[in-house]
Parts: C-alpha cells; structure tokens; sequence
C-alpha cells in the first residue's frame, strides 16, 4: 500500500507549514522535525530508517516519489509556482521532504551495538561550521566509523546544510548527542575500553601519519573545533596524539580534508 497524494493550490495552506521559509532553529523548537531537500536526499531518507511525515512535490515527479513513500507519509503534489511561493525560492528539484529528528542514541547503545570486532569513532568535540559538520559526516560514514559523537558545542547534525552537505549519511551513521562530553570519554576509556587518539596540527610529541601509525582494536579520533583545534581539556583525556606533515610553510587544513586523510590511514 501506498501512500496516498493530496493536491494543493494554495501556499498559505497550514499543510504545508513546516516547508515554509523557517529557520532550522524554528523548526527544531516548534516540532523537532528536520528538511531533506532534494530528490536525491528525499531518496535516501525514504531508504533509511527515518520515516519522512510528509513529502511536497512537483507534479512532473508524483509518480516517481509516491509510490516509494510509506502509507503514513503523506505526499502533497502542487505546481512549481506554488512550491516555490512556500519555499521563497527558486526550487528546481521539486522534492523536498520534512521527517522527525531521530533520538540521539546514547554512548553505551552504541558501544552494545558495535559487537567485538574492530571499531571506529569520530568525536567532534566543537564543530560550528555547517559544511565541515555534513563533510565530516559524510566521510566518517564512508571511511568506515562505527558512529559519531558530537559535543553540546556543535552545531546541530540536521540542519538543513548539514543535512544537505552530509549527502544523506546523516540518515545512516549513528549519531550521539553528548550533554556531558568529559563523562563520556571517561566512560568509552573505562568500561568501553576505548584508545582516544587526538588529532593536532603541532609536530610536537605527536606520531606522524607517515611513520606506521597503528591503532587498537577499538579506537575515537577526535577532531578539533575549525580555528583552534582541540583545547587542553580534551588533549589531556587523549591517549596519544597523530598529526599530518606538512609542506611549503603549511600548518593546517580544513578539518573535513584532515579527517579524511586521518580516517583512510586510521579507520
């Protein structure tokens, strides 16, 4: 059975309240729901685990959409004119779904759920930037992390950018976010047995990639925040340091390009 499609001519109708031009921020505070735009995105949710409550689109795509969304989602079919009306701008695609925020998982569900074979953690203790926060979780998810850790300073992993920039892995990786990032570590050390490996840009008593690096059976990379890194308190809980050489007087890169070098030689 599937879902069943409801046509729409009127952007002011309350349907469609949740596509209109809300911040993330809004529509986290009013009804914990999250944007995928686009078809490609609207794809892959509907693919995930993370049923869409409503999808709005294009009548030139009705028939490819509905029939691939679940029977509770419903599925609002209007012109171009009128999606872009609720949107506020040009929308090309013409499919842009809006789902509930999944339930953060906490640490010791992930560790239950990683078994006892070899497992990867990306930790990012302060990730502002929307871009680098999708970047990180797209290539986190394709270098082979078991889950993501995110401190009370990160942006959030569903806004829309993020969402966007992550290509929908967001809708995969596991994602846990931690009120209490210290205990947490403290716990993945302790009961978890986990090694905590932080990434730096300093030579300085740190192991260079080029050198053989290895790592345990189980092990968190952290990655610092994008213009100052990881800051003392998070050094101090870390087993060990890794870092990149550099070239040509360089001492830094972006911290979605660093962690992808790091997770290919370490995940």
């Amino acid at each position: 059975m599937s879902a069943s499609v409801i046509a729409v001519d009127d952007p002011g109708d309350e349907r469609l309240a949740p596509y209109l031009n809300l911040s993330d921020r809004e529509l986290a505070s009013r009804c914990d729901l999250f944007i995928a735009e686009g078809e490609h995105l609207v794809r892959r949710l509907l693919a995930s685990r993370i049923a869409p409550e409503s999808i709005l689109v294009t009548h030139r795509k009705v028939d490819e959409i509905a029939p691939l969304a679940p029977p509770a989602c419903r599925v609002y079919a209007a012109s171009d004119a009128v999606i872009q009306a609720v949107l506020g701008f040009k929308f090309h695609s013409g499919v842009i779904a809006c789902a509930r925020r999944p339930r953060s998982p906490t640490v010791d569900e992930v560790m239950q759920s990683a078994g006892s074979g070899r497992f990867t953690l990306v930790i990012c203790p302060e990730t502002h930037n929307t871009e680098n926060l999708g970047s990180l979780i797209r290539i986190s998810a394709a270098l082979g992390a078991g889950a993501m850790i995110l401190g009370p300073r990160c942006c959030d992993p569903f806004y829309r950018r993020v969402v966007r920039v992550s290509m929908g892995a967001v809708f995969a990786l596991p994602i846990v976010r931690s009120i209490d990032l210290a205990t947490d570590l403290a716990a993945l050390r302790a009961r978890w047995e986990i090694e905590l490996i932080a990434t730096v840009a300093d030579r300085a008593g740190a192991e260079s990639l080029t050198t053989g690096t290895s790592r345990g059976r189980r092990a968190a990379i952290l990655f610092g925040s994008e213009s100052q890194g990881l800051s003392r308190q998070w050094l101090e809980l870390c087993d060990r340091r890794v870092t990149i050489p550099m070239h040509l007087g360089q001492d830094s890169l972006n911290v979605a390009v660093a962690a992808g070098i790091i997770l290919w030689r370490l995940a």
